[in-house]
């Protein structure tokens, strides 16, 4: 398991969904990021929130489709 996470560059806080790794993974990212652009958004996957402070506070969702509401109202 990890965390896709998607933050507004120079935004406090971020949107959180747990997620697993693979192609599913890759192939959603990619749609988001093709949606929303790569100038505003950053969409990484981290392995635990805990270890990463410079995206808190976190907002954690629980669907795909939760997820990608929120990064397209960012």
């Amino acid at each position: 398991m990890c965390y896709l996470v998607a933050k507004k560059f120079n935004g406090v806080g971020c949107f959180a969904l747990q997620v697993t790794h693979g192609q599913h993974l890759a192939d959603f990212k990619e749609k988001l990021m093709q949606t929303v652009g790569y100038d505003t958004i950053q969409l990484v996957t981290i392995s635990r929130p805990s270890a990463y402070g410079e995206y808190e506070p976190y907002h954690f969702v629980e669907t795909e489709q939760e997820f990608e509401e929120a990064v397209k109202n960012m």
